[in-house]
């Protein structure tokens, strides 16, 4: 129970830090952008004289609408659709996985309504997925838990040698999931690796802001599976983020009892020393 106030105030906090870095970074941009836009409003009416105010910001209102929709106002009717099979793939894969960027929702009565349960036996069924498959991934792990029961002499190095084995298979991951697919996003969107990691880790931690999304572009032209492999990516890195949550700290404490165990050093929460008088390692399992 005391843990409670310092820990909301910790909260608040940081929100309130949040607040003010987001402030200071973006409300001048977006001040820049505003004014922008409506200078060259201006300039369209001087240009097109038979226009008036009205009649821009009505076709505005019209461009507006058509983007809270899923339709991109770029290019003509010739636009890929947003709702052949390989996109409405992508669609479900945000709705169950609660990312929901916002830039495409259904539009008719019936699909909002199909949405909300599909949604709803959709978010737990992903929850319940994603649980197996980690639990999977760290059943191939096992290996790293068999603790030798050997002298001193022999068991660091096999210590050692099963760290490196984990901090090995963590790298080769994290480069499969959070390196690879934004270099290739961003060479097939033309945007920055910057823009391609933003990206993946907006989307990876289900925040989903919208700004950045595959497959989108009207100028390009897609293959048919692209934004169904999106779909799949987005699956497999949420299994590979819970996977590292879990065994992040396990690789922390054995790193730690690495080096207590090079000083010779006891643990205070270790076992009981051997029968030569030295430490040793305390076994924590990759199923915990």
């Amino acid at each position: 129970g005391g843990r409670v106030l310092p820990l909301l105030l910790a909260y608040v906090c940081y929100l309130l830090l949040g607040a003010t870095v987001f402030q200071l970074l973006e409300r001048q941009a977006e001040a820049q952008s505003r004014d922008k836009f409506q200078i060259e409003k201006l300039r369209f009416l001087e240009n097109y004289t038979c226009l008036d105010q009205w009649a821009l910001e009505q076709f505005v209102q019209v461009i507006m609408e058509a983007w809270v929709k899923g339709v991109n106002p770029k290019g003509n009717s010739t636009n890929p659709s947003n709702w052949d099979f390989g996109s409405s793939f992508f669609f479900a894969g945000t709705v169950v996985t609660t990312i929901g960027y916002g830039n495409l929702a259904p539009s008719t009565e019936a699909g909002q309504i199909f949405c909300v349960f599909y949604a709803l036996v959709g978010i737990p069924l992903n929850v319940v997925f994603l649980n197996h498959l980690g639990t999977g991934l760290r059943a191939h792990l096992a290996t790293l838990e068999r603790w030798e029961d050997q002298p001193r002499r022999s068991q660091l190095p096999s210590q050692i040698l099963q760290l490196l084995g984990l901090a090995l298979f963590l790298t080769l991951g994290t480069l499969v999931i959070l390196i690879f697919p934004p270099m290739a996003f961003s060479h097939v969107e033309g945007w920055s690796f910057g823009e391609g990691f933003y990206f993946a880790f907006i989307t990876l931690s289900t925040i989903g802001f919208g700004d950045y999304v595959v497959g989108t572009d009207p100028s390009k032209h897609y293959i048919a599976v692209y934004r169904s492999l999106a779909a799949i990516w987005i699956l497999l890195g949420l299994s590979w983020l819970a996977l590292i949550l879990s065994l992040g700290p396990l690789l922390l404490h054995r790193c730690s009892q690495l080096w207590l165990f090079s000083r010779g050093l006891n643990l205070k929460e270790g076992g009981a020393p051997g029968t030569d008088g030295l430490p040793r390692l305390q076994k924590i399992p990759i199923s915990a």
